[in-house]
């Protein structure tokens, strides 16, 4: 991890040297440009060094556990690049401080830096002389013949180990269907009829059992084939000594000394000429199998190659339909694994019932997952079977002692670890300092991920929020974070980490002073010790503002009741703060403390009590991310213009009810000058006033854009605005009023917008043009429309977006009769009609909503039959029912066989989730 700490810290030299023009721009003084020269030459200095260190790094963490010389010297690296971090941020900070205040002030600040810039240099010389020390100790003492391949070798080896078959729990299923897959056509047995070759692949996460199971089938199934061979591919592999592996599996004799790669490759596809072979691999990455998959015959021969591996991209390798996605372990499943652990030497194995409590609690804490469950249970196993004994083991679970409690899982996580780029540890490490079972969300995610400085623009075709996403997809396809819910498009909406993974990923941050969970308890000592980030998941702050966090760079509060008197200690010590997340909590108005924080790029305030925003918020000229969303906000202070480095501004808040009203949705009022903010990608929810909409069509880099309030006067110059952000991904347009209508004749969608909601009345007559020219929306998947007054014709010109998958109407339907053509929509998958006061009839052709997943009706009083075609739906999984016609809902709940309760529940017998519901008299059930 010493490698990531240098690699962020590379970027961060070189945005302090893109500084160095500007500087040299402007009036100097003598003394001043000298000094500053001289700062600049050393970091200048300090960047060349650690790009040259950083290949060096990646390889060395790989065997620092068996070199205690490697260990100790990645260790003084890490604190060296930690002392570099702390000069380049007060440089920043100090830079910052000198703009502020007036003309004799300035001055006074910038003679003062002088003496500072020295200072800095002279740290910066001081850092590279006792780097210099510890290069020069490393190679005095370094012991030779201890490579990485060596480490490498053990660390897999303990993944893989001898399972008797009693102790396998929950495979059963999977098992069959693998040994089916291998064996299938009957010879010998199992037999092998068809000549093809075939890949199959297991993939998981980290310790979920793949390496138990495939043994398992391997040692089953390897007597009905002529050749059998486990290959182990490291993620560092070469083909060469790839190849010679195979070879010494399948007992192929050849001079592996001397063989040219080609020969060797030669003689393995002679060998298995004629054969069946089988081979399994544990592969890091899908260019393996091109590579060597034309080493094996594929004529007068059967191959069966099974891969296992931890990222989803390998596992598409297999032939279709040939992948097993192995899941945590059942509750029921994870209790017998358990108990067989735990009370091996037990005939019954069974757990005493004064112990069944904490069982529950060990079983829970480790979520399914096989490798935590056995290596706790083997440890209980060495314990006498008491309460006392039991609860001491459960309290070190959450300690420092994890890597000694669940050894075999750390390394497998540390595997893992040693496979990600720099920035990729990073970002993992920050999620795992987020609560037990939190839930990702993925937008705030990349959002935090961009401000910390752990993304970078790969190239000039990505933006950083691409990347970003692009990462998160790459922790989920590692099996390092689980996803809990896709969108309707598919895509990643929340993720989370597995409470083991997490455990051992904290562990990892500690050890690396990368960060620290602090859990707001009032007793024992608790110190920063080092670490760079805080997450505080509880309200008292008083350990902590006594414990000094003078190098703290983030602090990120999950608390709801925090006292801003303890908080205030804890920003005058941290002025080097780049992240402040305070999401959540009661706080009302920020501390003073918070606006001489220079260097502070994410200020997180959403669902805060959050009242107003002082003037003073113009001094922090670094910020990147303000999110004051679900706040108490209603205005912004007119500094907030003069942040020019902002890329998103997030203030809006929602009135909780149950009705869907326009005036539920307040947004904020901006001060004239918005367009100043050029760099905004996000600006999200602001009252539209006659300024800002001629102000804001300056804001042609924006991705999401959110106005209310919007007036009928107003419609030309929101459509101008509109009309020049070429980038827009998400928009939101509010009217004042429900009877507000608006006038978008001249809207033009930019073909980038993927979401679109508009809440407001629209003119009839310009209703077909305008849906009209949505026809090159090839990009939206998501339509919101409530109160637009459409009727039966003007709604069918809604069928030409045909990339639609989220589809709600809200009250804004006024027709009698809904139609939804042969073809129409085939790619929604959410279908939501609210408040359609006149509905009385719904028909499907065949061929309509081939993929509909959810249909919803709700407040559709007249609506007393259910759709003509319905049972077309083949893919329909849910039947929302509400507050339609009492006589539909009180049909469908019928027990008696009417013929007529026949005939609807002939239509929907497919429908796996069918739910009707009266909100009067609170009535809901549930009847599929």
């Amino acid at each position: 991890m010493a490698g990531a700490v240098v690699g962020q810290l590379v970027v961060s030299l070189g945005a302090a040297l893109a500084k160095e023009t500007a500087i040299f721009g402007g009036a100097l003084l003598g003394k001043e440009a000298a000094a500053l020269r001289g700062l600049f030459g050393k970091i200048r200095d300090s960047k060349v060094e650690l790009e040259s260190m950083q290949a060096y790094l990646q390889e060395a963490e790989r065997f620092k556990d068996t070199d205690k010389t490697t260990a100790i010297f990645v260790g003084e690296v890490r604190g060296f690049a930690f002392q570099i971090e702390d000069v380049v941020d007060e440089f920043t900070y100090k830079l910052e401080e000198c703009k502020h205040g007036g003309f004799a002030g300035k001055m006074k600040k910038r003679l003062k830096h002088i003496k500072t810039w020295h200072r800095l240099a002279a740290k910066l010389q001081e850092i590279k002389a006792q780097l210099k020390d510890a290069k020069r100790r490393k190679q005095d003492y370094a012991v030779t013949g201890r490579f990485a391949s060596s480490a490498r070798s053990i660390n897999q080896g303990q993944a893989l180990h001898f399972t008797r078959d009693e102790d396998l729990v929950g495979i059963e299923e999977n098992r069959d269907r693998l040994i089916r897959w291998l064996t299938i056509g009957g010879c010998s047995g199992h037999g092998l009829a068809q000549s093809s070759s075939k890949v199959t692949s297991v993939w998981g996460m980290p310790g979920v059992g793949k390496t138990t199971l495939v043994a398992h089938v391997y040692n089953t199934v390897k007597v009905d084939f002529d050749a059998a061979a486990w290959v182990t591919v490291s993620e560092s592999y070469r083909i060469k000594d790839l190849l010679k592996k195979i070879a010494a599996q399948f007992g192929i004799t050849v001079d592996v000394a001397d063989i040219e790669m080609r020969d060797l490759a030669e003689s393995i596809h002679n060998y298995l000429q004629g054969k069946k072979f089988m081979v399994l691999d544990d592969v890091w990455a899908a260019r393996v199998w091109s590579e060597i998959r034309n080493v094996f015959p594929t004529s007068n021969c059967t191959g069966r190659f099974v891969i296992t591996s931890r990222k989803h991209e390998v596992s598409l390798l297999a032939t279709r339909e040939s992948a097993i996605h192995l899941e945590p372990l059942q509750p029921h499943h994870s209790w017998v694994l358990f108990c067989k652990g735990a009370f091996w030497n037990d005939n019954v194995n069974e757990c005493p019932l004064e112990l069944q409590e904490l069982a529950g609690k060990f079983i829970t804490k480790c979520q399914g997952l096989p490798i935590a469950i056995a290596c706790i249970g083997r440890l209980l196993s060495c314990k006498s079977p008491t309460s006392a004994e039991w609860e001491d083991v459960y309290r070190g679970l959450d300690s420092q002692l994890a890597k000694d409690v669940i050894p075999d899982a750390h390394m497998i996580l540390k595997v893992s670890l040693e496979d990600l780029p720099y920035d990729l540890k990073n970002c993992f490490l920050h999620c795992a300092l987020s609560p037990e079972d939190y839930v990702l969300k993925r937008r705030k995610t990349m959002r935090l991920w961009i401000a910390a400085g752990f993304i970078r623009e790969k190239d000039e075709s990505k933006t950083l929020e691409e990347v970003a996403e692009g990462y998160l997809a790459e922790l989920v396809n590692r099996s390092l974070l689980q996803v809990v819910e896709r969108n309707y498009a598919g895509r990643l909406k929340y993720c989370r980490m597995h409470d083991v993974i997490r455990l051992l990923a904290l562990n990892k941050a500690k050890e690396e002073c990368f960060g620290k969970v602090y859990n707001g308890s009032a007793t024992g000592a608790f110190s920063v010790d080092g670490a760079r980030r805080i997450s505080v998941h509880g309200g008292n702050l008083e350990q902590l503002s006594r414990s000094g966090t003078t190098h703290l760079r983030a602090l990120y509060v999950f608390g709801r009741y925090i006292e801003v008197d303890l908080l205030k200690p804890i920003l005058t010590s941290s002025k080097l703060l780049t992240m402040l997340d305070l999401q959540g909590t009661c706080i009302k108005m920020l501390p003073s403390e918070v606006f001489n924080m220079f260097n502070l790029r994410y200020l997180g305030l959403r669902a805060t009590g959050m009242e107003s925003l002082p003037e003073a918020v113009v001094r922090l000229q670094n910020l990147e991310v303000l999110d004051a969303s679900k706040s108490k906000l209603t205005y912004l202070p007119n500094s907030v213009v003069k942040l020019k480095k902002l890329r998103y501004l997030y203030a809006w808040s929602v009135v909780t009810s149950e009705e869907f009203e326009i005036g539920n949705l307040s947004g904020v009022k901006v001060p004239n000058g918005i367009q100043q903010l050029a760099g905004l990608q996000a600006l999200q929810s602001v009252k539209a006033a006659p300024e800002f909409l001629r102000e804001v069509s300056a804001l042609t880099e924006l991705r999401t854009f959110g106005v209310c309030n919007v007036r009928s006067e107003q419609s030309a110059d929101l459509s101008n605005a509109i009309t020049r952000m070429s980038h827009l991904v998400h928009l939101e347009i509010v009217a004042a009023a429900e009877n507000e209508v608006l006038q978008f004749e001249g809207l033009y969608l930019p073909p980038t917008l993927s979401s679109f909601g508009l809440a407001g009345q629209l003119e009839k007559t310009s209703i077909p043009q305008l849906f009209s020219s949505w026809s090159h929306l090839n990009s939206l998947t998501r339509l919101h429309l409530a109160f637009s007054n459409i009727d039966e014709q003007t709604f069918s010109f809604l069928h030409m977006l045909r990339g639609l998958r989220f589809l709600e109407v809200m009250k804004a339907f006024e027709g009698k009769r809904l139609e939804f053509c042969a073809g129409s929509f085939p790619k929604l998958r959410f279908l939501h009609i609210w408040g359609a006061a006149q509905l009385n009839q719904v028909r499907i052709e065949e061929s309509a909503l081939k993929i509909l997943a959810e249909l919803w009706f709700t407040d559709c009083p007249e609506l007393k039959f259910l759709p003509d075609g319905i049972e077309h739906l083949s893919a329909l999984e849910k039947l929302i029912l509400k507050d339609t016609s009492e006589v539909l809902i009180k049909k469908l709940q019928q027990k008696r066989d009417s013929d007529e309760c026949s005939k609807d529940a002939m239509k929907i017998s497919h429908i796996r989730n069918v739910t009707v519901a009266l909100s009067h008299n609170g009535f809901e059930e549930r009847i599929r």
